[in-house]
């Protein structure tokens, strides 16, 4: 007896795409925005039109994005830290848009590194300089000069600077102080180039006071990222991503966050911060970081 057996195809389930919503086209104030996507109206603008060219898609279907679109997703996703989901949840679109969105809007954001974090010229390091001599100024700014997002947590600082390009770039080529100093904590080994507190201050030769300066001074560095993080949540939280992908996130965040210091901090007279800087006398003693670092000490703080 012959038995007819029928077999159904398997049912291919589309994946699930949805169109969501411009955040551009809604009635948000600038404070609305920034609460969200952390920055206002012209500063997306601007990032859109930065990224246009690697984001927009040679296409005219309904359900293509934006490029303001995947712009606004992805800093919904650095502000937030939220989940892939939680994030397209609320803005409309399914996890898997959502992810692809953030890579490419990431991997555009990385490809202009040097366009926005750079260790500075001679001209803007007698900018810096004379902006911490004021001591107000540059606190307030707070740019990134170098970022190195390639060691997990556990790695040590003072490893993490000297493996780093600024650290090799220091340690072959500095040439005496009239370049100017780095200031680290007692974590790093003090060295020419980078000056730490005194262990164990003497009394009378401005060793105290230079400590307290110096950690005053070095506060700065902790308040930026402060802000940093404040802005930019998933850098306070677990970035639930393949080791790779999260340190081009955070390379991304560094440069967004150079953007909002350049589009929302006013502009400072360089010329007049510069000519208000002090003469640095003449410094003939040995070439290591303890000299040089009394030589500071003797100098301004006794």
């Amino acid at each position: 007896m012959a038995v007819n057996v029928l077999f159904q195809p398997p049912v291919v389930r589309r994946e699930r795409h949805f169109r969501g919503f411009d955040p551009l086209e809604r009635e948000f104030s600038d404070e609305e925005l920034r609460q969200r996507y952390r920055f206002g109206r012209e500063t997306i603008g601007y990032l859109s039109d930065l990224m246009r060219g690697d984001l927009e898609r040679g296409t005219n279907k309904e359900t293509a994005l934006s490029v303001e679109q995947q712009v606004m997703i992805a800093l919904r996703f650095y502000g937030s830290g939220s989940h892939l989901q939680v994030v397209g949840d609320t803005m409309g679109f399914d996890k898997s848009t959502v992810s692809r969105v953030i890579d490419r809007v990431t991997d555009s954001l990385v490809a202009m590194k040097d366009d926005f974090i750079s260790w500075p010229d001679n001209q803007r390091k007698n900018v810096i300089r004379a902006g911490f001599y004021e001591k107000g100024w540059f606190s307030k700014r707070g740019r990134f000069t170098n970022i190195s997002a390639r060691w997990p947590g556990s790695a040590h600082d003072s490893h993490v600077f000297r493996t780093s390009a600024i650290g090799q770039h220091l340690e072959n080529g500095y040439r005496g102080i009239g370049q100017g100093v780095l200031l680290g904590d007692s974590g790093y080994p003090c060295r020419q180039f980078l000056l730490t507190p005194y262990r164990q201050p003497a009394a009378g030769r401005g060793q105290a006071r230079f400590n307290r300066r110096h950690c005053s001074t070095r506060s700065t560095i902790e308040r930026t990222f402060g802000i940093w993080k404040k802005r930019f949540h998933i850098l306070g939280s677990e970035i639930r991503m393949k080791p790779d992908k999260a340190c081009r996130i955070i390379i991304a965040c560094g440069i967004l966050h150079n953007i909002a210091i350049m589009r929302n901090e006013p502009e400072v007279a360089e010329e007049q911060l510069i000519d208000n800087q002090p003469q640095m006398p003449p410094y003939n003693g040995p070439q290591d970081g303890k000299g040089i670092r009394d030589h500071f000490a003797t100098t301004f703080f006794a």
